[in-house]
């Protein structure tokens, strides 16, 4: 047995189903072989993205898997593992490396130094009887603790050394982490001494499939639940308690109870700060619970934490705090009434753009139409940075876990591309539905044939209105060539073999969507090309 075979064999001892990929890797051709399928994309960048879509989709429970070829295409999949980093996303990254007798050469690429700032563990095999060895320590990465990539480079020697004629390898598990019981007792007691409590829910409440818990802690709290973008339907947005998620834009209750609240519970999350998030105000009482220690006293100086997986930890809270208020829990009464009152006040503002007639089309319309067409329970949606996160974030209404797929601490034009082929992938009887804007469809376009030939029947709206709309600022307006983009978007989809047509008036959008969602039942890929305005319109609220 080779090394290449050992490697591959201990991918299939470890469930693995697909192997995303850009040749040359001889990882391909071996994998193949043992009925692990190869999805080649055109772009490394998108084939990290596939993976990402792919682990999401599954709460990493079916990991993706990306290998690339030593050297450029190593270089060209690091941004791939920078974004899947900034989202706690556990991806396996099987590199091919210089021969043992080339390492610490300059300038050979070194993968395993040069990815060290955006994975969580990284190996390289020196030698062939180390395969089993490492590839376990990366699983069980992967499985144990907070998401991230992983990764194992194979230099070119060790794919053709001879490993021996059986593999010693079985499959490894993840460990989860339960909280200190008195951690628990001091979040529960803070939670029931505080007048205007929220949970602020990250996507560590998915990762654990911690739905049912955080619906049960919220009901006995009676306290309004706000998650992170990358959360996003972690808990119901049909549910009374329910403030959406907010990035730099959300629903008017978020930043309402953000202001309101005396002390704010984040499960799950990192509370890490950036310019895409809405900022916590000075002066809360912060309580935080996640699976990661080094996040806990990061950004928000926490007056209580505890250390566990979410699910496990929620159950605890639940069963603290019913034993200390004889099962009843806290009841205020009136607050799912006043989240109910700040939604209506909301959307009534906002009803003119979400039902306009606009031409150019209004964005909003497009997504309101989009929301009402589907079955959201059975959709998952992702968008792209820029102006469709932003527009997306606060109107679409997720019911159930997992069906949007949110990320943003890095923002890389392009990227839901590659993650909404990877949720079609792990859910095929899904609608799985990307909106774009034109820039980033200029960043990753061709990658919609990896779609039609691996017969991904992805959905992907374009939002084309000739502009760099959110950067509009730095644009240089001395050179006017600069200002506006063109493109023809729907004629390139079709030309790469996807179904595509393009809408310029409101009305038309609904009949052809549901043409979209149609075809891509076949497996064929779909793309609209709306013609919408210049304009951005974003939902956002002061809190301080």
């Amino acid at each position: 047995m080779q090394g290449v075979s050992a490697v591959a064999e201990v991918l299939k001892r470890e469930g693995v189903e697909y192997l995303f990929a850009f040749p040359a890797q001889p990882l391909i051709e071996e994998c193949a072989r043992i009925g692990i399928e190869p999805i080649l994309c055109r772009q490394e960048r998108v084939g990290m993205g596939i993976a990402d879509g792919f682990s999401r989709t599954t709460n990493g429970r079916r990991l993706g898997v990306f290998a690339m070829q030593q050297g450029p295409g190593a270089e060209n999949a690091y941004p791939g593992a920078a974004q899947a980093f900034g989202d706690n996303v556990p991806i396996l990254l099987l590199p091919g490396g210089v021969a043992t007798d080339r390492a610490h050469v300059s300038p050979e690429y070194d993968s395993v130094e040069s990815y060290r700032t955006v994975i969580k563990y990284g190996a390289r095999v020196n030698r062939i009887e180390r395969v089993p060895e490492l590839m376990r320590m990366a699983f069980y990465q992967l499985r144990t603790g907070k998401g991230s990539p992983v990764l194992v480079e194979v230099p070119q020697d060790m794919w053709t050394a001879e490993y021996g004629p059986n593999l010693d390898y079985t499959s490894v598990a993840g460990n989860r982490t339960a909280p200190d019981p008195g951690d628990v007792e001091a979040i529960a007691l803070a939670l029931l001494d505080a007048e205007s409590p929220m949970i602020h829910a990250g996507q560590g409440v998915m990762y654990a499939e911690a739905t049912d818990e955080l619906i049960e802690l919220a009901e006995l709290l009676e306290t309004p639940v706000l998650t992170t973008m990358v959360g996003k339907s972690g808990f119901p947005e049909n549910h009374p308690l329910s403030l959406g998620a907010a990035m730099r834009s959300g629903q008017k209750g978020a930043f309402h109870f953000l202001k309101k609240a005396d002390v704010i519970f984040g499960i799950g999350c990192s509370f890490t700060r950036t310019g895409f998030g809405p900022q916590i105000p000075d002066g809360k009482t912060i309580l935080h619970s996640t699976n990661d220690p080094s996040d806990v006293n990061k950004d928000q100086i926490a007056a209580y934490s505890a250390v566990g997986d979410a699910k496990l930890t929620l159950r605890a809270l639940i069963d603290e705090v019913r034993s200390r208020t004889n099962g009843v829990g806290r009841r205020s009464g009136g607050v799912a009434d006043e989240v109910a009152a700040v939604k209506k006040e909301w959307l009534d503002d906002w009803m003119p753009q979400l039902t306009s007639n606009e031409v150019p089309i209004n964005q909003y319309r497009v997504i309101w139409d989009m929301m009402r067409t589907v079955d959201q329970a059975n959709t998952i949606i992702t968008h792209d940075s820029g102006s469709p996160r932003e527009q997306l974030v606060p109107f679409w209404e997720c019911v159930a876990p997992r069906t949007y797929m949110g990320w943003g601490k890095s923002t890389q034009l392009g990227y839901g591309l590659g993650i909404i082929m990877g949720a079609k992938l792990a859910e095929p009887n899904k609608l799985c539905v990307n909106v774009m804007g034109d820039a980033a469809i200029g960043m990753v376009g061709m990658d919609i044939e990896t779609a039609a030939r691996n017969r991904l029947g992805i959905l992907t709206v374009v939002f084309n209105n000739g502009a760099m709309a959110i950067e509009r600022g730095s644009m240089p307006e001395a050179a006017e060539r600069h200002l506006y983009l063109g493109g023809d978007y729907s004629g390139l989809a079709r030309s790469l073999g996807a179904w595509a047509e393009r809408v310029e008036h409101p009305s038309d959008f609904i009949p052809v969507f549901e043409k979209a969602a149609e075809v891509t039942g076949t497996g064929q890929p779909a793309l609209i090309e709306v013609i919408v305005k210049e304009g951005y319109d974003f939902s956002r609220y002061p809190v301080s």
